[in-house]
């Protein structure tokens, strides 16, 4: 079943962890700065609840929906992979096998130690959400660290404007204010790292790369500028071709229906996944709206 995977301690410390950002920033921060029954209070409880919620629901689709592994009954096509005449065509076909799982490998294919499968586009198995990152759920996962990055910032904001505009003087005990400040700390370096890691994705994704084929790229160019070669990423086009890479499939088909043809997408499954992809690409839409919101509504505070 795949709700067992939310029987993991990793798991359970993110949710432990998410609880306890939204329960400092609603009840603690936000209700000592503005209150919570005034209007201000009630707009950024609202905000922060909607980010909240779109987290919850990116981290729960990355655990729930399968990475995409290789299909049992996939063989590589031997008459498109440019092998000459006095090539064995056996030995192509046993080349492209998986020694762990004895299945073929599709292109940037990789085998996963934990899942013990091949995952198609596979970036890198993850800890924190108990599964691997690769071809369906890897809109998940980004999603999941744009949203958190988000919250986290607009925790931190909250935290720093509202430690700003308290009278220090009158604030209580001493224990109080190393409180406020050990959280004003590590929703700061929370941020920090979830930045890091957006800015990382955002960066292989403008590039059609991922976390393995980076680090495979980085000891390919060093071997390339030993030799006196260059070196280029095979599935790196350009910054607008590598975005829209994923709307291909919107263009096939209205070029098949065009010539009276039928198309099925080969990563067609099931509804639920792609429903899930439909609702991930809005609740992207929607966090960048609130992210433009946010911004102009908290320098207005400010």
């Amino acid at each position: 079943m795949k709700c067992q995977r939310f029987l993991s301690i990793p798991i359970f410390a993110v949710l432990l962890l998410m609880g306890f950002i939204c329960y400092i920033t609603v009840f603690i921060f936000i209700d000592d700065w503005v209150g919570l029954q005034s209007s201000a209070g009630s707009l950024n409880v609202l905000i922060f609840t909607v980010l909240a919620s779109l987290w919850l629901f990116s981290f729960s689709s990355c655990v729930l929906i399968d990475p995409g592994y290789t299909p049992a009954s996939y063989i590589p096509d031997v008459e498109d992979s440019g092998v000459s005449d006095e090539e064995p065509k056996k030995n192509v076909i046993q080349s492209r096998r998986c020694d762990k799982c004895s299945t073929y490998k599709p292109p940037r294919a990789h085998h996963c130690r934990v899942c013990r499968k091949c995952v198609l586009r596979m970036d890198h198995h993850c800890l924190w959400v108990n599964n691997c990152v690769g071809y369906w759920n890897y809109k998940a996962f980004f999603t999941l660290v744009l949203y958190a990055t988000i919250g986290s910032l607009y925790s931190t904001t909250i935290i720093i404007t509202w430690a700003l505009q308290k009278d220090w003087e009158f604030s209580g005990s001493g224990s109080l204010k190393v409180f406020y400040v050990t959280c004003a700390v590590t929703m700061a370096a929370l941020t920090l790292t979830l930045g890091t890691l957006l800015g990382c994705h955002v960066y292989l994704i403008i590039r059609n790369m991922t976390t393995i084929e980076y680090y495979e790229a980085i000891r390919t160019e060093w071997l390339a500028r030993k030799s006196g070669q260059s070196y280029r990423h095979p599935y790196n086009q350009s910054v607008y071709k590598n975005i829209t890479s994923y709307y291909e499939a919107i263009r096939t088909e209205w070029l098949a229906r065009k010539s009276g043809q039928s198309y099925r997408h080969p990563y067609n499954q099931s509804v639920y996944k792609n429903i899930t992809s439909v609702s991930l690409s809005l609740s992207l839409s929607l966090s960048l709206s609130l992210s433009l919101s946010l911004s102009s509504y908290m320098c207005v505070c400010l």
